[in-house]
């Protein structure tokens, strides 16, 4: 029996899964599970990427232990975030998306060339944090004068684990710089910004072996784990989604980008697919009540949490993709700054919070039908998010959609489909009992 292994980081946690095909159906084990966060240096948001390839290598280790014999491993995490190389060696800081440090630079990206064309040429949203925003941030600090590559978060960690370094497709499209047509990076874009040539190299699609580590073939997945979450829905047909976690991405598969005026407009972005294009929007997601959470009750179990939303009668709602809750010092200070009655109790805050998000998920399912000429029933909802019952009847209630949760690990189901290259073993991930 062919067993796999999924090295699934998010921007709080990671995970390794094993799994094999039994029966026609996908079977996992978690073997390891790891903490991942933001760490403030020198007034910068940076990540620790010495730390997460330890417990990259040691959840191997693991996984090794329970199963001997393992033919293939993925990893996959975030996009847009990047380590710079300077032949083999890593150059500090990496920045986390979060930093700020993107602001002053974004009028001058635009100045070379118009946001307008940059959405008709890649189909990519605009996000202060882009990787073209970073990397150009990155060449007026003259931190690129160095670099010799750059790879992004997923990549760099398989580099360090084969000695290979590869460039994903489904994850550079989250740069800002791949064009949605030939779906490579874009040369006038690069010529544009006066950014390095050689930083750019032809894009490799998921299930593309790279190397080996120890033994174990390694090959990529879709590395941007939305990508990968999307592949690993068992989805009915084609319905719209949510990649519910820190952000929640909220999208519909097409067969092309969708790059028009009405979609830069409502600010929907591209992304690759596993054969497919993401028509999908970014939207603040978890990341709310989980801030919430640090600062308000850090030990008070979920269930309680939402236990006391659901008890309150707290009736306002704030914008939940405002600037101002993207990386606020206190999150409870930023919703009382947007609100005209202060919460009494953490419950409003909570309730606050999700009503909130399901009144986001409503207007980009709205915006997404009148983009794409379409009308839609269900709607699939995966990832951690997908275990809070009530913000699913909220949402519900809210987008007038059937909402089918699925508290299934499918991103990590997406990164071990993957690797099943050739095809040569059968199945599509499904929800266990």
């Amino acid at each position: 029996m062919k067993r796999f292994l999924a090295i699934d980081i998010g921007a709080s946690s990671g995970r390794h899964i094993v799994g094999w095909v039994e029966n026609g159906q996908w079977k996992t084990d978690e073997v390891y599970r790891f903490p991942n966060g933001v760490r403030e240096r020198g007034g910068h948001l940076t990540w620790d990427v010495d730390t997460l390839l330890d417990h990259v290598k040691k959840g191997i280790a693991l996984a090794k232990e329970r199963y001997p014999h393992i033919d293939s491993l993925s990893v996959d995490t975030w996009g847009v975030d990047y380590v710079l190389l300077n032949g083999d060696a890593t150059v500090y800081p990496v920045y986390a998306y979060r930093d700020h440090r993107t602001e002053a630079v974004i009028p001058k990206v635009h100045e070379r060339m118009a946001f307008s064309e940059l959405y008709r040429r890649t189909g990519i949203q605009f996000q202060p944090f882009n990787t073209i925003y970073q990397l150009y941030a990155d060449k007026e600090a003259g931190r690129l004068d160095r670099a010799t590559e750059f790879l992004m978060i997923p990549e760099y960690l398989l580099y360090r684990l084969t000695g290979v370094k590869s460039h994903e497709y489904t994850n550079a499209t989250t740069t800002g710089m791949v064009n949605a047509v030939t779906g490579e990076y874009d040369p006038q874009i690069v010529a544009a910004l006066g950014l390095p040539k050689r930083l750019f190299h032809p894009l490799e699609r998921p299930g593309t072996p790279i190397g080996a580590y120890e033994g174990i073939r390694v090959c990529l997945c879709a590395t941007h784990d939305t990508g990968s979450a999307v592949e690993g829905i068992p989805m009915d047909g084609n319905a719209p989604y949510i990649s519910s976690g820190t952000w929640s991405l909220l999208g519909l598969k097409t067969e092309k980008p969708i790059t028009d005026a009405a979609s830069e407009r409502a600010n929907w972005s591209n992304e690759g697919g596993t054969g497919y294009n993401r028509y999908q929007k970014n939207i603040m997601g978890m990341w709310l009540p989980n801030r919430l959470r640090a600062e308000l009750c850090p030990d008070k179990p979920w269930s309680e949490i939402t236990a006391e939303a659901e008890a309150s009668a707290f009736g306002e709602t704030v914008d939940a993709n405002a600037d101002v809750f993207l990386a606020p010092d206190s999150m409870r200070a930023a919703f009382d700054a947007a609100l005209t009655e202060k919460p009494q109790t953490a419950g409003d805050y909570f309730r606050c919070a999700y009503r909130s998000l399901a009144l986001s998920y409503r207007q980009a399912i709205e915006e997404l039908e009148r983009n794409t000429q379409k009308t839609y029933d269900k709607l699939y909802i995966v990832g951690g998010g997908a275990k809070n019952a009530f913000l699913n009847r909220l949402t519900e209630e809210a987008a007038g959609k059937h909402v089918i949760a699925l508290p299934i690990e499918a991103t990590a189901l997406g990164n071990l489909k993957a690797q099943i290259v050739g095809g040569d073993v059968p199945g599509t991930p499904q929800k266990e009992d």
